[in-house]
């Protein structure tokens, strides 16, 4: 009998965090070796017991799922990380899978969905559900922000006029107009408000 699947849980909720440990250690060929809250834990916990398979959250304190995997794949770049989250903007999507993650799964599923997602990527293969797939195709079939516009598109959710980005990224007012127009078309949206729902919406930006 082949010996069980190590899991690493990396999940700052406290109660979302415990069940997934109880739920995957009562799981036959799964062993759940560590379980932490943050990013920075966890790119010192993976590199302490090297598991099998993580599962890693995407909003955590210290350092986001995002910059966790990045530095994990970076040292370690047979790691096989499956982010589990709430968040299913396209552009959230897009980053997890552009840092390394082989799977995509959104909290709520079925265990059962969830344990078979870990064999998969335990295999070396992917799991994105068709959802979730969707959603990616969309991203990469739109047309991507620069640093700068979405640095503009973050200052506009936060609700800053023109004249506050300019100062704020040390750049003329003109450059700031430029910036937003280009965005707007890109988002493809009339203005300043529908550009910051859509920002929340697909992951560009999330509000702290």
């Amino acid at each position: 009998m082949p010996p069980p699947i190590r899991i690493l849980i990396v999940e700052d909720h406290q109660v979302v965090r415990q069940g997934l440990v109880a739920l995957l250690s009562a799981t036959d060929d799964l062993e759940v070796v560590g379980s932490v809250s943050d990013g920075l834990e966890a790119v010192a916990m993976f590199g302490a017991l090297r598991p099998d398979v993580t599962l890693m959250d995407l909003r955590m304190p210290k350092l986001s799922g995002v910059e966790a995997l990045r530095k994990i794949r970076h040292e370690f770049p047979q790691a096989r990380v499956i982010v589990l989250t709430t968040f299913d903007g396209d552009e959230d999507i897009f980053r997890a899978l552009e840092a390394g993650a082989r799977g995509y799964l959104l909290k709520g599923m079925p265990l059962e969905e969830l344990v078979a997602a870990i064999h998969l990527v335990h295999q070396g293969r992917s799991s994105i559900p068709p959802e979730v797939a969707e959603k990616l195709a969309m991203r990469l079939g739109g047309q991507s922000l620069t640093a700068r516009e979405l640095a503009v598109l973050e200052r506009i959710v936060a609700g800053r006029a023109n004249k506050e980005i300019a100062m704020d990224l040390k750049i003329s007012e003109a450059t700031v107009k430029s910036h937003v127009n280009s965005l707007l078309g890109k988002l493809g949206v009339a203005d300043r408000t529908h550009a910051a729902t859509v920002a929340l919406q697909r992951g560009f930006v999330h509000l702290q």
